[in-house]
């Protein structure tokens, strides 16, 4: 089982990255997929999830209308669109995918956004 993210970086306040987290190994489109993050010194936190077919979604209000998560079945592949990034955005971000049951739990090695001028 792998995830791997990628598409972090180094961006100034209001500009736009895109996350992406390639997943193997595993039914991709039976597992509920979500991004958290993790800011030095804080706890990791939820940032979105996408149902399985991917017609549900549900953001943090911190990123509500900056940020949407989105997912393609046939590329094993979700997303996380962010825009308008504030410095507060900074942080390791991760992508887990939950089976149905949460019997199976898988995170990938995360990816760094940093957002400064």
């Amino acid at each position: 089982v792998q995830l791997v993210e990628s598409g972090g970086g180094t961006v100034q306040p209001g500009g736009s990255l895109r996350l992406s987290c390639a997943a193997s190994g595993f039914t991709f489109s039976t597992y509920i997929m979500s991004w958290y993050r993790q800011a030095p010194g804080k706890e990791r936190e939820f940032v979105a999830s996408i149902s399985r077919p991917g017609d549900t979604t549900n953001h943090a209000d911190s990123v509500k209308g900056r940020f949407a998560i989105s997912r393609d079945n046939a590329k094993n592949t979700m997303y996380l669109q962010m825009n308008s990034l504030k410095p507060e955005d900074t942080a390791v971000y991760y992508c887990q995918a939950l089976s149905s049951r949460g019997s199976n739990d898988y995170w990938g090695q995360g990816t760094q956004v940093t957002v400064s001028s």
